[in-house]
């Protein structure tokens, strides 16, 4: 039995989806500089869905010093020398691709440098906990390096208030698996804009974890690239907004090389009045990427009147000689069939709820496999599920 009313649903035959050149993501500017990047007033493709007019501050004020932050690590083994603009690692992957990130490079005299040790595998999870304080406006720009053969999980935990303009730079060596949590469980009243960027090397694996629950603003571009063939990246997310929230979340897959694979798989909740989700994934397969095997799926689960959810997967082809390619999206309400089911078996209807709810978020749950992010994940969602979509 189906947990969504489906209102709508997109598959796409890749062989029919190949874009016009002018048209390509791969056209989208990139640069360091913020003056580049006018501040936006909402009519462009980039910032259509975005409530830019909450922003107006936070994308039109010039970088400021950080120390609006508080920033906590678990483990000071990993942490390296901080890296200045073009110092290091730090440019390698990520390149500003909007005003809020190059705010945030710009900003960020100095960047959070972890570096993994080459053929060293963390048992541990290593924390990173960002804590904002209400009425600051801080910038932060992280680069996270896993050398060859290395393993390990990052956890970044966002917490408290302010206005947060950041980066988040990602080099995955060849060979080396590494996973990256972002939790969002920012004060109600937080603004939160970020770019976060990897490129994965030879015959790597990369995990990307998105959970946003928290904030008034939260927008956060995750974008992937290779840096050689066999490279392998999983990117997922959950999120759940309330009355008022806007909560964004774009993903771009740069399908470089050859042989290399993405599978991308985004759920999201909303309820109360207001609510505003919006997922964009971008899938470019290259000309020169023979041999590869993407997918994108985006689910949203509409649980009150008042809420909207905008789903658009993309999907741009430039070569025929790929493995499978492939991207489907839905948006339904709750199935009052499914609560009527349970009811009938002698449950409440709160705690029929909580099981549906929790029954749509399982697959990609259960794609996420790590205990220290799943166990307080479904805590949460209880949690939201307990407000009824009041904020």
């Amino acid at each position: 039995m189906s947990l969504l009313t489906p209102d709508a649903k997109t598959h796409v035959d890749p062989a029919a989806q190949v874009s016009s050149p002018d048209k390509s993501r791969a056209e989208r500017k990139t640069s360091f500089d913020v003056a580049d990047f006018p501040v936006p007033h909402g009519r462009e493709e980039d910032w259509r869905f975005t409530p830019v007019d909450r922003l107006t501050g936070l994308l039109a004020d010039e970088p400021t010093a950080d120390g609006a932050l508080t920033v906590e690590i678990s483990d000071q083994s990993v942490v390296a020398e901080p890296l200045a603009a073009g110092e290091g690692s730090r440019g390698t992957a990520l390149v500003p691709g909007d005003r809020a990130s190059a705010l945030a490079h710009a900003g960020s005299a100095k960047a959070l440098h972890l570096k993994l040790a080459a053929d060293t595998e963390y048992d541990a999870p290593i924390r990173v906990q960002v804590h904002g304080n209400a009425g600051k406006r801080s910038n932060g720009h992280v680069v996270i390096e896993a050398g060859v053969h290395a393993k390990g999980l990052v956890i970044i935990e966002h917490t408290g208030s302010g206005e947060h303009t950041a980066n988040v730079e990602v080099v995955v060596g060849d060979g080396a698996h590494l996973t990256v949590v972002s939790l969002q469980q920012w004060d109600d009243d937080a603004l939160h804009l970020a770019q976060h960027e990897a490129l994965v090397g030879r015959d790597a694996t990369y995990r990307h974890i998105a959970v946003t629950l928290g904030g008034r603003v939260v927008r956060i571009n995750s974008n992937v690239k290779y840096a050689g063939p066999g490279g392998d990246a999983t990117l997922l997310g959950v999120y759940f907004a309330d009355a008022g929230q806007h909560l964004e979340h774009r993903t771009f897959i740069d399908h470089n090389a050859p042989r290399t694979k993405s599978l991308v798989t985004y759920k999201g909740a909303l309820q109360g009045d207001s609510a505003h989700t919006v997922w964009v994934g971008d899938v470019l397969i290259r000309a020169e990427a023979e041999g590869i095997e993407t997918y994108e799926l985006n689910r949203n689960l509409v649980l009150t009147d008042g809420a909207r959810a905008d789903s658009v997967p993309n999907l741009e082809i430039e070569t025929g000689e790929i493995v499978g390619a492939g991207h489907a999206s839905s948006t339904g309400r709750f199935d009052d069939e499914q609560l009527f089911y349970l009811q009938a078996r002698g449950i409440p209807e709160p705690e029929a709820r909580r099981l549906v709810v929790r029954g749509f978020f399982a697959e990609v749950i259960s794609k996420i496999g790590v205990p220290a992010v799943v166990e307080p994940l479904m805590e949460a969602i209880d949690a939201e599920l307990a407000t009824g979509g009041h904020a």
